[in-house]
């Protein structure tokens, strides 16, 4: 029998046991004896032993290298024989053939495999293990919704990943399980394919799991949400009941958040919007009566439970007041942190954020995907500029596509809301022949494009995100997540990205913050209805002290247009200076609310409410027309940026 590649001594206690043996083990592990690890390598332990935990998360990082192979050996020998491999490797199990043969490839590429399963075709076309669901992207990634395969397996691995968040965050917050966590979770209905398989973004997958719903307790992780809330397929009914929910147990609350920082951000938005609604329920001890799926209305009923008067003053007297700032900690005191995803496009609401939390911090946990659960935030109290993630090596097999910088200013550093990122694009991903990078071998301070080959039938499929490299745990590399591959906005031979654009109105709004409004929202579309095309911002403002229409002074809002284009990269001041061939760049001012009406719109396109992000670039008509309706200021640079050849 051939030796173990992961060291036994060091993780058999956590690994239950090397001699477990399962379900056709023998033609599965090709004569390895550590069975434990063999399905998905999943140990099994108390998430509320949090030794246990952080004993798991260290010897995963030491064993990068062993678990990475086995899991590749895993994957390869469970789906040998499905119709993608066979095409490629022809039933032979070899590691090397499998990255010599199988390419690299991107959604395009396995969309006809997918759409044949989801139209009543085998499971066995990708995969050994049946595909259960496919999960949905938010549909604001590359414009459309994409399917991935998934499987049942996939989600014990879902909670196996989230079980592992709690011993690194009761690592640096004391006392975690002495009250609730206030988390405004949401599911989308599902949409059922012709072959009966249930489509559905990733976490509402997870949410209606009997994983989910039957979770063993976790006296970490309990919510003032009840469940039902949290399943409520009506979003304005489930918003409203688990922030009343939150604010009849707030004296309880210790942290609050969302999946996404505009999520968290919407849900304040909705509580200015309904506050006396939400104490007049809290006075009376009875739930409005436009609360009508019974589930809600029944769960929270138990929690309202009686009148409470003294409660209701106390939350009208805070939300009353002239100014919102530091509302949060008001609320809910006890709060000690915010746990939000802040990092990539989201980073641009730190700022916002800040204000209304009163300097809580600002906890970004995971990183993850509807393709796959990837790395975790060790450093979960890091400023948002030092977020990193450790990738999970049991998780999926990981390879990066090198990318290269070509920006002539590439190698400097700019402050990005609070958050350093490096101005970069990809250039070297775009060829056929470049040969990827193990997890092991990524090197610091590299850009590189994620690819991963799943336990539910992806194989070296580009995610399309990019990462740097910023460290490592033990063995394990941590990466800062970049900017979405290929999100631009383009008029000639320009290509701006999520990350430049970023930059840019980052660096354009500290010219309003100073006069006391704050940057919302915004987001962009490549005006081509004129010759030459032009660049436009929908930008949406709001008075720090009131939710009056923002007085705009038009000189300032035309120095923010130019301050975009200056930050903006050579080609494109370049063809806007020299070349002519992009006008003015213009921001369109819209009123309050408009881009919510932009998130009900991408929702009922087919958006999840609970991943959705606003979209940095639109394309869609039908938004751009939604957007110029509520429009009540346009304005244009003025000058055009400077441009030296480089």
């Amino acid at each position: 029998m051939r030796a173990c590649p992961i060291n036994c001594t060091a993780v058999k206690q956590l690994f239950r046991t090397c001699s477990r043996i399962t379900k056709d083990v023998n033609q599965m592990s090709r004569g390895y004896p550590c069975q434990s690890i063999l399905t998905g390598m999943l140990p099994n332990y108390d998430p509320n032993d949090n030794e246990a935990g952080m004993k798991i998360l260290e010897d995963l990082t030491e064993n990068v290298y062993q678990i990475q192979q086995r899991v590749l050996e895993e994957i390869i020998t469970r789906n040998a024989h499905t119709e993608y491999l066979k095409g490629f490797l022809n039933g032979q199990y070899d590691k090397e053939l499998f990255k010599r043969k199988v390419p690299v490839v991107n959604y395009e590429d396995i969309k006809p495999y997918i759409e044949r399963i989801a139209n009543g075709d085998s499971s066995n076309i990708i995969s050994a293990e049946p595909i259960t669901e496919l999960l949905t992207s938010s549909g604001t990634s590359g414009g459309k919704p994409k399917m991935m395969p998934s499987t049942a397996e996939d989600l014990h691995r879902k909670t196996f990943f989230y079980n592992l968040l709690v011993p690194v965050m009761n690592k640096y917050v004391d006392g975690l399980d002495e009250g609730k966590g206030m988390y405004l979770l949401f599911v989308k209905p599902e949409i059922k394919t012709p072959s009966g398989l249930m489509a559905r973004p990733v976490l509402t997958s997870y949410y209606k799991s009997s994983n989910f719903k039957n979770r063993h307790l976790n006296r970490f992780n309990v919510y003032t949400s009840p469940d039902e809330t949290i399943l409520c397929s009506d979003s304005k009914q489930s918003m409203f009941c688990q922030l009343l929910c939150g604010l009849v147990q707030r004296e309880e609350v210790l942290r609050v958040g969302a999946v996404f920082a505009s999520a968290f951000l919407r849900a304040i938005k909705f509580l200015e919007d309904h506050w006396k609604e939400l104490c007049f329920n809290i006075r009376t001890g009875h739930v409005s009566d436009w609360i009508t799926d019974p589930s809600c209305r029944k769960v929270v009923s138990l929690i309202l439970s009686k009148p409470n008067s003294e409660l209701a003053d106390l939350i009208e007297h805070e939300c009353s007041t002239k100014s919102w700032e530091g509302i949060i900690k008001k609320l809910w005191p006890r709060t000690k942190y915010i746990e939000v995803i802040v990092t990539g496009s989201m980073a641009q609401y730190i700022s916002t954020l800040g204000f209304y939390s009163g300097g809580l911090p600002l906890v970004s946990t995971m990183y993850a995907s509807s393709e796959c659960y990837f790395g975790i935030n060790f450093k979960p109290l890091s400023k948002p500029s030092d977020v990193s993630y450790t990738l999970v090596p049991n998780m999926a097999y990981f390879e990066f596509l090198p990318v290269k910088k070509n920006h002539a200013d590439a190698t400097q550093y700019v402050q990005c809301n609070g958050v350093c990122k490096e101005n970069c694009m990809e250039e070297e991903t775009e060829k056929e022949d470049v040969e990827t990078v193990d997890l092991v071998d990524v090197k610091l301070g590299q850009y590189y494009e994620l690819v991963v080959t799943t336990f539910t039938g992806l194989y070296r499929y580009r995610v399309g995100d990019i990462l740097m490299v910023t460290g490592f745990h033990n063995n394990a590399p941590q990466f800062r997540f970049v900017h979405r591959r290929n999100v631009v906005l383009s008029i000639d031979t320009d290509k701006t990205n999520e990350e430049d654009l970023l930059k840019a109105v980052t660096k354009a709004k500290l010219l309003v913050e100073w006069l006391g409004f704050l940057l919302i929202e915004y987001t962009s579309y490549a005006d081509t209805s004129s010759i030459p095309g032009h660049y436009v911002l929908f930008w949406e403002l709001k008075n720090k002290g009131s939710n009056d229409l923002p007085v705009l002074d038009p000189k300032i809002v035309e120095e923010c247009c130019f301050t975009v284009e200056e930050s903006l990269d050579s080609v494109y001041r370049r063809c806007r200076r020299k070349d002519n061939s992009i006008g003015p760049l213009e921001i369109r001012v819209v009123k309050h609310g408009t881009f919510d009406a932009l998130m009900d719109f991408c929702v009922s396109q087919g958006s999840s409410v609970n991943q959705y992000k606003t979209p940095r670039c639109i394309k869609s008509e039908e938004a751009i027309n939604l957007l110029d309706s509520r429009v009540v200021g346009r304005f244009f640079s003025q000058t055009a940026p400077s441009w030296e050849p480089v």
